[in-house]
């Protein structure tokens, strides 16, 4: 017998009815108002009568406003169960539910979380299905229950519903019996899928079993693996990458023991312990965070540097670009001297060497040159055998920092490629051997140098140029995930669904100003005190035109989660999971003193 026959008889033998699908329910997306603000959602699903058509991508009639979140191939139909509908009629004491309350397409009688499996295959009409993944729950769900807690209670009581793929596209109307036709690999339940990445704990042969499941959606797959590779203390992995825990909480003092010029603009500063003992060994890409007075009669400032030197000297190395009328690079340029201290925070930061052995592309430009060239100090440190790839664009010679340095390390390498790009090459720049192309680093020019399609790529300049060349790696077919940049300033804010606004700079928040502890927003340049009429720092963040990330708004999806420079919070609620050490919820936390955070 066949291989492909067994598996038929298999399919045949387990087919059974299981459910009813009580109501189909679609929606288009539509604007809807929030907090003052408009949300474009497709949350909102009324009942239809009659036979519906689902297809690959969706039920006719149906759309998602959020595809990023929602919708798409493996969240072509989401389903939700009439039992979990009593469950929070009683737990929340409403009587006012509707079908489609929940978003779902399909409103079901069975099908329980705790029942169905990843994997499991069902016909419903003349339609099949496959179980995908849980639900992401997003702060529409609360939305649309008019309760913000809801995207956390999901989670925490187990009932989160999950996504259908369509197999075999077909007809379906309310009434139809639903079969199963197949179990799912590993036969791992929904609740158990869902627990095992948003709740505490995350064991590992869990995990593994987990990644067995190839019809788990290649989504929830990433996360898995990253909570592998991630090991104990890093947080929740699978959800974000959070820096590694911090050497030291808040700010210490360093003494300026060397100050070295490295093109006419850019100076680097080395940084010891003021009594000779080693510093903790910072992480190759990582970043510090300084506090400095260039008036005394004005607030600190607080700036971030990132490390340049090599990641476990003893010392730190940070580089400064002198920018027009910026308070911070203009004093450390003009005024800092051997000998002087500083107030330091430890390092920081994600943008971090891997420790594969895939070839490893360091493209900059200007002085995005920093980070990338820490990781090359640390490369040739580790003699390492890895194909490195070192793209640099600067405008000349007088423009690039660290050129010797660079080729230096470069040549005790045994397997390197280093095209250097000047856009501008000066009168005594001679090409091939101070640069290799004439013009500037583009995505063009790199799909002409054809770099490794599994190489891990590490970005560091002006966003633009960022924007450019991630675009361009990942046309070339970089996977994303391999793709890592370092943006100087604020990172880009993530906030799903809202209406795009135009870019403001931050500003103290309206009203009277607050009286309780001091939040500053390092990247903005920005503190404020804080007031009570806030639920929340990201409340405040966003009163305040700070460029943030979020999605759940509950504790539960992490994006919001943001390095925790200096102070302590508190939380209400609870997040589903805490963040990884030295770092913060901005979403569910409020500040117990005064609070340096990383935005």
């Amino acid at each position: 017998m066949s291989s492909g026959s067994a598996r038929g008889e298999r399919a045949q033998s387990e087919a059974a009815v299981v459910g009813t699908l009580v109501s189909v329910n679609v929606g288009m997306p539509k604007d809807v108002p929030w907090q003052g603000k408009t949300v474009f959602t497709g949350v909102f699903k009324d009942p239809v009568a009659g036979p519906r058509r689902v297809r690959k991508l969706n039920v006719d009639g149906d759309g998602q406003g959020d595809l990023g979140g929602h919708g798409g191939e493996q969240r072509a139909v989401f389903v939700y169960q009439l039992d979990s509908y009593r469950y929070w009629e009683r737990e929340l004491g409403r009587s006012d539910f509707v079908h489609g309350q929940f978003g779902e397409n399909f409103t079901v009688e069975g099908l329980s979380d705790d029942d169905v499996c990843i994997g499991d295959r069902y016909q419903v009409g003349t339609a099949v299905f496959e179980v995908t993944q849980p639900r992401v729950t997003c702060y529409r769900v609360g939305l649309r229950m008019n309760d913000p807690r809801i995207p956390a209670l999901l989670v925490s009581h187990r009932r989160p519903g999950f996504y259908f793929r369509v197999l075999e596209e077909g007809e379906v109307q309310a009434g139809d019996e639903i079969v199963k036709l197949a179990s799912g690999q590993e036969e791992m339940t929904v609740a158990e899928v869902d627990a095992l990445l948003y709740l505490p704990g995350h064991p590992r042969q869990q995990l593994l079993r987990a990644l067995r499941i190839a019809a788990l959606s290649p989504g929830w797959q990433a996360s898995f693996r990253a909570l592998v590779e991630g090991g104990p203390g890093s947080g929740n992995a699978g959800l974000t990458t959070a820096s590694p825990p911090p050497a030291w909480p808040g700010f210490r003092r360093l003494t300026v023991t060397g100050i070295e010029r490295e093109s006419d603009s850019v100076i680097s500063i080395r940084l010891e312990d003021p009594d000779g003992a080693p510093v903790p060994p910072a992480r190759p890409g990582q970043y510090l965070t300084l506090r400095l007075q260039p008036d005394d009669q004005q607030r600190p400032v607080l700036r971030n540097y990132s490390l340049s030197g090599p990641p476990d000297a003893g010392y730190y190395r940070i580089t400064v670009k002198r920018e027009h009328s910026g308070a911070a690079s203009g004093y450390l340029h003009t005024h800092v001297r051997v000998g002087a201290q500083i107030e330091i925070a430890a390092p920081r930061g994600t943008f971090i060497l891997d420790s594969t052995d895939a070839p490893v592309l360091l493209i900059s430009a200007g002085i995005g040159a920093t980070p990338v060239l820490a990781m090359l100090h640390a490369l040739a440190t580790e003699h390492t055998e890895r194909e490195i790839w070192w793209l640099q664009g600067a405008r000349s010679s007088h423009d690039r920092p660290f050129g010797a340095e660079a080729r230096a390390l470069l040549a005790s390498l045994p397997n390197v490629h280093t095209h250097v790009c000047y856009s501008r090459p000066g009168s005594d720049d001679l090409e091939g051997r101070d640069f290799q192309i004439a013009g500037r680093l583009t995505a063009a020019r790199l799909a002409e140098l054809s770099p490794p399609r599994d190489a891990e790529a590490y970005l560091c300049g002006p966003i633009p140029f960022m924007d450019e060349i991630s675009a361009g790696l990942a046309a070339m077919g970089i996977d994303a995930s391999r793709i890592h940049t370092e943006p100087f300033g604020p990172a880009p804010s993530l906030t799903p669904g809202i209406a795009s606004t135009p870019a403001r700079t931050p500003h103290p928040p309206p009203g009277q100003p607050g009286t309780g502890p001091t939040i500053e927003f390092a990247r903005s340049n920005l503190a404020v005190p804080w007031s009570r009429d806030y639920p929340s720092l990201l409340e405040l963040a966003e009163a305040c035109d700070v460029p943030v990330r979020w999605s759940c708004r509950t504790g539960v999806c992490h994006n919001c989660e943001t390095t925790l420079i200096a102070g302590d919070l508190e939380y209400s609620p609870d997040p589903v999971e805490p963040p990884a050490e030295g770092s913060a919820l901005i979403c569910c936390s409020q500040p117990r003193d005064d609070v340096v955070l990383d935005l």
